[in-house]
């Protein structure tokens, strides 16, 4: 952007490849995340598992811990490797 950067977070349901969620922030913080995981949730119910990348949001105490609390399995993909998470990434 002419003024900074803006993050998407994106949650596809990788079974219909259909958007749940989505939310941008203007800040790489880590609030912005388990804010739209929590409306996924509402929306959708609660995951098995969920996939990442490496990021700093989702490496956070904060993220892991509201993953733990929905009893959720967390996979993140391996350093480097976006082909982990194609589906999202083509999106």
């Amino acid at each position: 952007m002419r003024k900074g950067f803006v993050y998407l977070f994106a949650i596809i349901d990788w079974y219909s490849r259909k958007i749940i969620d989505w939310e941008l922030s203007t800040t790489l913080g880590t609030e912005f995340c388990p804010r739209c995981l929590k409306r996924a949730v509402i929306k959708q119910g609660v995951p098995e598992i969920f996939n990442t990348d490496q990021g700093c949001q989702f490496t956070s105490e904060k993220w892991a811990s509201q993953l733990k609390e929905y009893g959720v399995a967390i996979s993140m993909n391996g350093k480097g490797r976006w082909i982990d998470n194609a589906i999202i990434e083509r999106f």
